[in-house]
Order: structure tokens, then C-alpha cells, then sequence
């Protein structure tokens, strides 16, 4: 990925601790087809969604929206956890969005589509790559709780 990432593992490391779904979509830039991630419809008035690979925090549920696309879509991550970065994959120029922390792939974001939140961005993210912590274990230290499941 040409970055240096707080987290950092070899791709046997990564390939040790995650699916092979969620190899794919994190560390090759994969993605899942739509309407198939476990979060694309769940919803939660408060907790988290975390990285699956390194369970930092990216996400509160409250910036989770529904959006029609197929997959989970947020409109504002929390601060510093979620880096953009140009994409030019598939002959188009879109904007990627990777875990801050482990340079995992989360999707896309894109603008201006008019979607009635404050930021008018839909951030698109991968359902794989993600976790949902609810409120009671986000407080206990690194958002690596049981996942809730909708």
C-alpha cells in the first residue's frame, strides 16, 4: 500500500487473522457485492463501527445513512481515523477511504449527491470491512467488542 500505518503486518500476519473475504477487500482493495454485507441495512441509535482488521474506532452509528447503494454509508467519520486518497482504478478518478490506523480498505467516498446530510458525502464502505461495537463496549479501551448483528 506505500504507506506507513500505526499497525503493521506482513500479509501472512493479515492473512492469519482475518477471513479471506476480509483479506481481499482490506488488504487488496476489494469489494463486496451490493446489498450482501450484514451492515448495509443494520442501524443502531448509538454505538460504533470499527475497523476489522485493527478495531480502531471509525464511525459513530448516529453517521450511518440509508442511502439506496447496496452498501453501509456514512456521512462524517470520526475525526483522524479514515484517510482519502485518489483512486484511478477502473478508468475513473475516485476517492478512496482506508482505516488511519492500518491502512485497511474501507471503500469510497463521494460528493455531492444530494443526500439530505450535513456533510452531502456517503462515505460507501465495505460491510467486511467493518464491526459494529455498541455503546456499553465502546468505553472499554479499544473497540474490539462482540459485533451486534441486525
Amino acid at each position: 500500500m506505500g504507506a506507513t500505518y500505526p499497525v503493521h503486518k506482513s500479509e501472512q500476519e493479515w492473512r492469519a487473522v482475518l477471513s479471506p473475504e476480509q483479506f481481499r477487500v482490506l488488504r487488496q482493495q476489494g469489494t463486496e457485492p451490493p446489498g450482501s454485507g450484514e451492515y448495509d441495512t443494520h442501524s443502531a441509535d448509538a454505538g460504533a463501527y470499527t475497523c476489522a482488521g485493527c478495531g480502531a474506532p471509525l464511525y459513530r452509528a448516529a453517521s450511518k445513512f440509508k442511502s439506496g447503494c447496496g452498501w453501509p454509508a456514512f456521512y462524517e467519520n470520526l475525526p483522524g481515523r479514515v484517510l482519502r486518497r485518489e483512486d484511478r482504478s477502473y478508468g475513473v478518478v475516485r476517492t478512496e477511504i482506508v482505516c488511519a490506523n492500518c491502512g485497511g480498505h474501507l471503500g469510497h467516498v463521494f460528493k455531492g449527491e444530494g443526500h439530505p446530510t450535513p456533510t452531502d458525502e456517503r462515505h460507501c464502505v465495505n460491510s467486511v470491512s467493518l464491526k459494529f461495537v455498541d455503546e456499553e463496549e465502546e468505553g472499554e479501551g479499544q473497540g474490539r467488542g462482540r459485533s451486534s448483528k441486525a
